[in-house]
């Protein structure tokens, strides 16, 4: 009798190894991965978090990786740096914590030990659930944080292990998946009931969906995006969170607006170099250039020069990125403020910081937050009197 060998099952590091090998600046490790784990057979999903952690650990630790040695060496250094790193985040020192970005991020971030540290720390999901629903929905979830009082209570901090996309609760439309810094945009809009709003680059809609429950579904909101897949997608999520108050159109950020519509408010949550997402997505620390920095700044500054022509004298114009670079924050918020003497500096509300003055500008950092970083920052339109 033949005896029948069950094919040997692939293991952590060899996956692991493949899916690096897959993964450039064209095909982003988080892409990659999920194609790999869910074309692969019989995997666990406590296999598939270790996958992940790995193929992480790796471009979390890259700048200490000798290049020269065989990529599965060089994972199981990673992981072995990593798991070191987490139980004792201040073992390293700032000189040694440099190797966890590219030479040229000193020119453009305000680099600190803090941020460094930060980075090389495992990040933070962030719930966000329906207006007034947090505490509840933190009981019913177990293992969440409340970030504060207030519109802070529906913020909540996931530390389980659970598969929140299986979750009843995440199929009733009770809650989105959405880092803390990107709540904070939302919340800086302020929009009220009742207002007309333009989510410019709205993407999968997740600022958009707060909006729409910050003004409890009254008034109206438009989400743009150059890509119909990402509205696809959008509507998906706002048919779940029973949200029905907007509409959703093509625009590919021209002169050309995808309505006639005067707003009291816009978001442009543009694209970016997302260096504020590098806890997140390390990968991208290795593939973002000094030139694409340049060449989203000034795509940052066209959009928000197509979009003010949509505001009503008296409108808010937000701008957004989840970028630390001075070229895409001070510079891009300079550069429009100088184009338009119309807009005048918006104070903003920081949320984290209830009862104190607006400020013209709000940064978030990783280190502060435990969330992504963001910039953002306000203009109020004047109605120019002629002369």
């Amino acid at each position: 009798m033949t005896r029948v060998v069950a094919p040997r099952r692939e293991s952590m590091i060899e996956m692991s190894v493949r899916v690096i090998g897959k993964a450039d600046r064209e095909h982003p490790a988080d892409a990659v991965l999920r194609t790999e784990l869910k074309g692969a057979k019989g995997i666990s999903r406590e296999a598939g978090r270790r996958v992940s952690g790995a193929v992480f650990a790796y471009y979390r630790w890259l700048g200490w990786l000798d290049q020269e040695e065989p990529v599965e060496k060089q994972i199981r250094r990673a992981i072995e740096l990593n798991e070191a790193f987490q139980k004792n985040p201040d073992g390293m020192t700032e000189l040694e914590l440099q190797r966890a970005i590219p030479e040229w991020v000193k020119g453009q971030v305000e680099v600190s030990a803090a941020w460094l540290r930060a980075l090389q720390t495992e990040p933070k999901l962030w719930l966000r659930a329906r207006p007034g629903k947090g505490r509840e929905l933190a009981e019913r979830l177990g293992e969440c944080w409340v970030a504060g009082d207030g519109v802070l209570g529906d913020a909540l901090r996931y530390e389980g292990a659970e598969d929140l996309f299986r979750t009843p609760e995440f199929h009733a439309g009770e809650f989105e998946l959405q880092d803390i810094s990107s709540q904070m945009v939302g919340l800086a809009c302020n929009p009220q009931p009742g207002e007309t709003w333009w989510d410019a680059c709205a993407g999968e809609g997740g600022k958009m969906l707060h909006i729409c429950d910050l003004m409890r579904n009254k008034g109206l909101v438009w989400a743009s995006d150059r890509a119909e897949w990402r509205l696809q997608k959008l509507k998906r999520r706002a048919a779940r969170a029973k949200v029905f108050n907007y509409r959703a159109v093509l625009w590919d950020g021209g002169a050309k607006l995808p309505t006639k519509t005067k707003f009291d408010g816009i978001l442009v949550d543009a694209p970016c170099s997302g260096t504020g997402t590098w806890q997140r997505n390390p990968q991208a620390r290795w593939t973002t250039t000094p030139e694409d920095v340049k060449e989203l700044s000034e795509v940052q500054e066209r959009l928000l020069a197509n979009a003010v022509q949509a505001l009503k004298p008296g409108g808010r114009l937000i701008y957004s990125v989840c970028a630390l670079t001075k070229a895409e924050t001070v510079g891009v918020a300079g550069a429009v403020s100088r184009r338009f003497a119309e807009l005048k500096p918006l104070l903003l509300g920081d949320a984290l910081t209830p009862g104190e003055p607006g400020v013209e500008m709000l940064w978030y950092w990783p280190q502060t937050v435990e969330g992504n970083g963001m910039f953002v920052y306000g203009w109020r339109k004047e109605a120019i009197r002629p002369p």
